[in-house]
């Protein structure tokens, strides 16, 4: 369940610019590229994080977040992996200071979620990130790099 009120929700959300997905998949039926799909479309920039592909969405695919170039502000890491994959990921997420980690229906990891928000991260877990933005009726805006 998320743990942020849906005001920081809200904020967060509207303040987003950049998603790194994790596990994204380049086939359209799987829920990650669905939700990937949407989030481009509300004018987020989408980084796909799958070793298995070098572009989905029309974007650069990365092997890790840690792979994504320092220069590029990563606002949120949504997390589309077994619960069991959590830890590395949100590390990973930790070391580049990401403020958000996003863990999608079916993922959790309590001990992950603690450490990310003993170190200021906001965590949510076991929750959709395209569900959220619906619910709270985030306004689409142009995508803006």
């Amino acid at each position: 369940m998320p743990a942020e009120d849906e005001a920081t929700t809200r904020d967060i959300l509207l303040h987003a610019r950049t998603i790194a997905v994790v596990g994204l998949s380049e086939k359209p039926e799987r829920p990650s590229n669905e939700v990937a799909r949407y989030l481009q479309t509300q004018g987020y920039r989408i980084l796909p994080v799958n070793p298995m592909e070098p572009e989905i969405l029309g974007e650069r695919s990365y092997p890790s977040v840690s792979a994504v170039p320092s220069d590029v502000a990563i606002d949120i890491v949504d997390i589309f992996r077994k619960s069991d994959q959590v830890a590395p990921i949100v590390d990973e997420a930790l070391a580049r200071k990401v403020p958000v980690v996003w863990m999608q229906l079916g993922v959790e990891s309590a001990e992950a979620a603690a450490k990310a928000r003993g170190a200021g991260a906001h965590v949510y877990e076991n929750a959709c990130i395209m569900v959220a933005h619906r619910r709270l009726r985030i306004p689409a805006r142009s995508r803006g790099r």
